[in-house]
């Protein structure tokens, strides 16, 4: 019965969205205008200045893990935050770190970048694009002071791509993805390990032994009680926390000894930290004048893993998978310049909107020649107009391991169903390929599981490469409706297929045994000189020369598809 009413309420919110009337081949009809139109239009946003920007970004929080969700694990600051400001109840993220922060400071989708497979690993001669503008970039251009602290984990191979050559001021934090919290020495792989924890440019070395989220606190604090506040700043906080290694000061672990998970435990001790940490950080920006003119945002990176004692209840999987718990966001805004506040936004929002977002507020400049993903949500976050944003492409990853069921007759011909791929339009969900680990795991359950238990899924052969779901009525997805709605399907497969072509080629290549810290004084640095040409421009000049021979014959096939799809209509 639940089925048949999810039906119906699909059926409806298609219409209303006017899906039958679009051009499945095209851009998000919201694409169609400039993205230099949407930044001025319908906005609202007035101040004597430029507003203060604090961005915080915590590393693997889990949905479930914030007092306002209903968990039990306490964030007073957060929640009191969240309660004054906006609640982000509709907000997307990546299920890994790279993508991430990648798509934060492009506004670019990860098929834009070349990134939109796994994460960038310290021996991997790789980072962001260097032909990509960076948010801090852009705000240095707006007359910002831009600053970061905390994990990079967009590369590092060479100086060209360190956070203090891609538009930030200064720098103080870890270039890899994971770290022990007080010694900062980061392994990839067995005996290969080195010490990560930079300031500037150079080898921190004598800052080792301080708590990380501690440490990161102490330098943003510093550097607003050292900056003008006449000069807007953005600071990018990005706390390794709440990644493993699961590790906090003892004195937070006390009033969780209830718990009789331990990894439960140790997660939410270093989650309270974090919350005493933006506690912290908000005091500074009132002590020191800044709060007035400030907007703060906080978002998680991914979802929670389980296994370290994350979690995602009620949303479905977990990190590094396409299902809700993997990329449905934690996320709120508080700023004293919010026209409506106190309130929660269900506005669709998704990370690349960071960016033209924040540039617009800084009063800076944003051509339609730019082509970013990201569109300006601040009148939906602020005066909770409509978010301009209609639909997401979660991703698609041509080198994640085919799906054994998967199929290009199963995809109507339009879209090979054995690739992973993700895309969300209005309130439809679809899955293809294998989405990654897809179980729902009540809280109380957790890592307490034996690890036999855990396998039982990846030892099923589950004979299915499509999934289909209505996200606003089911938004934990229970009820896959693709058999019943493949008319949904393929609209959602076009879109897939538009986007999969305008993807350039993936950027993954082998470690570099150069990058060894071993060869570079224990430590974890850039190895390769700039003068080294990036292999993957090249790569990707001859890849674009052959596609574009290709675009033509493709456009006349799916202009045909389209047509013939469309006007099947249902009555």
């Amino acid at each position: 019965m639940a089925v048949y009413a999810l039906t119906g309420f699909s059926l409806v919110s298609l219409l209303s969205f006017g899906y039958f009337s679009w051009d499945w081949m095209k851009p998000n009809q919201v694409e169609n205008e400039p993205i230099s139109d949407f930044i001025h239009k319908g906005s609202t946003f007035k101040s004597r200045q430029p507003p203060h920007i604090i961005f915080i970004l915590t590393d693997d929080q889990g949905f479930h893990d914030i007092g306002y969700h209903d968990s039990d694990i306490r964030t007073p600051t957060l929640d009191k935050l969240a309660a004054e400001g906006v609640k982000l109840e509709n907000y997307y993220i990546q299920p890994i770190c790279t993508p991430s922060r990648s798509q934060l400071i492009t506004g670019r989708y990860q098929i834009h970048t070349g990134l939109q497979h796994s994460i960038i690993r310290p021996r991997q001669p790789n980072c962001l694009p260097l032909d990509q503008v960076t948010l801090p970039q852009k705000l240095q251009e707006a007359g910002y002071a831009t600053h970061m602290v905390g994990k990079w984990h967009l590369g590092f191979y060479k100086k060209e791509c360190l956070p203090t050559r891609r538009g930030f001021h200064t720098y103080f934090g870890s270039l890899t993805g994971s770290v022990d919290y007080y010694s900062y020495e980061s392994c990839d792989g067995p005996g290969m390990c080195g010490f990560d924890l930079h300031d500037g440019e150079t080898v921190a070395w004598g800052q080792g032994g301080k708590y990380s989220t501690h440490l990161y606190t102490q330098r943003v604090r510093k550097i607003l009680a050292s900056h003008d506040p006449r000069q807007p700043i953005f600071i990018f906080l990005s706390f390794q926390a709440v990644h493993t290694p699961l590790q906090s000061p003892k004195g937070y672990i006390y009033q969780y000894r209830g718990m009789s998970n331990v990894a439960r435990r140790k997660y939410a001790a270093m989650v309270s930290v974090v919350d005493e940490a933006v506690r912290n950080v908000t005091y500074a920006l009132r002590k020191y004048g800044y709060y007035q003119n400030s907007v703060l945002i906080f978002s998680t990176d991914n979802g929670g893993q389980p296994f370290f004692g994350g979690s995602n209840w009620p949303l479905r999987g977990r990190k590094g998978t396409y299902w809700e718990g993997g990329i449905r966001g934690l996320g709120f805004v508080h700023s004293p310049l919010l026209r409506r506040r106190r309130r929660v936004s269900k506005a669709l929002v998704h990370i690349t909107d960071w960016y033209p977002t924040l540039v617009a507020l800084a009063g800076g400049n944003i051509s339609a020649s730019e082509r970013l993903d990201g569109y300006d949500v601040w009148p939906a976050i602020s005066e909770g107009k409509q978010s301009p944003r209609l639909e997401i492409l979660h991703n698609i990853d041509p080198l994640y391991n085919h799906a054994k069921h998967g199929s290009w007759q199963e995809g109507h011909r339009i879209w090979n169903t054995a690739v992973q791929a993700s895309i969300r339009v209005g309130d439809w969900k679809l899955l293809t390929g294998d989405p990654g680990y897809g179980d729902w795991i009540p809280p109380q359950m957790l890592a307490t599981f034996p690890g036999s238990w855990w396998n039982l899924e990846r030892h099923t052969d589950i004979q299915k490469s499509v999934w289909l779901f209505n996200i606003t009525g089911d938004p934990y997805e229970r009820y896959d409706l693709s058999s019943r709605r493949p008319d949904v399907v393929k609209q959602l497969l076009l879109r897939l297929a538009y986007y999969n072509r305008t993807a350039i080629p993936v950027r993954y290549p082998a470690e570099d045994p150069r990058a060894n810290p071993e060869l570079h004084g224990g430590a974890w640095v850039p190895w390769a000189g700039d003068e080294e040409d990036d292999i993957w421009d090249e790569i990707y000049r001859k890849r674009m020369k052959a596609k574009k021979c290709k675009i033509c014959k493709l456009r006349s096939f799916f202009k045909k598809l389209n047509t013939r799809i469309i006007s099947n209509r249902l009555d």
